[in-house]
């Protein structure tokens, strides 16, 4: 079931805003958005945009898993987010195959909290993977050992 009302828009941007920061919610859900259903808790699943997908919403948090589309449109905006991790270019091709980004391997973090939503990107600013945080940002520089975003889909396996 797929339906777009105005009070959904805003809730979907005001939960983007909420976890990304001020203004991303506009920036990544755009007014032509579909919006998925679950049909049997009618509460929001998926949105989409040109019939690809952008985010899901989990219902164990309410809060969005992004994809690799929703990640590279958000680095396009040059939106400025909190949930950056930059890691070294000798490891990008492994974390766009899907591998974990190890701590040692971690070059740049914004403000993250363990278990933020996190965009993994290289050095030059091109989106590698998405994934869950496992460390906060200070623990993602000071350790040298350890995950520190477990990734669940890198560019080059179907994000």
């Amino acid at each position: 079931m797929v339906k777009q009302v105005d009070s959904t828009l805003n809730q979907i941007r005001s939960i983007a805003d909420y976890q990304f920061g001020r203004g991303i919610g506009e920036k990544l859900f755009p007014e032509d958005v579909e919006v998925a259903y679950s049909p049997t808790t009618k509460r929001i699943r998926y949105v989409n945009l040109g019939g690809k997908r952008l985010a899901t919403l989990r219902p164990t948090d309410s809060l969005f898993s992004l994809s690799i589309f929703a990640a590279e449109r958000l680095v396009e905006e040059k939106a400025p987010l909190r949930c950056f991790v930059v890691v070294r270019d000798e490891v990008k091709k492994f974390i766009a195959e899907g591998s974990d980004v190890f701590a040692a391997h971690v070059v740049r973090v914004d403000d993250v909290r363990s278990k933020d939503e996190v965009l993994v990107i290289d050095e030059n600013n091109h989106v590698l993977a998405v994934g869950r945080a496992l460390l906060c940002g200070a623990e993602m520089q000071f350790f040298k050992v350890g995950v520190a975003v477990k990734v669940r889909h890198g560019c080059d396996n179907n994000g």
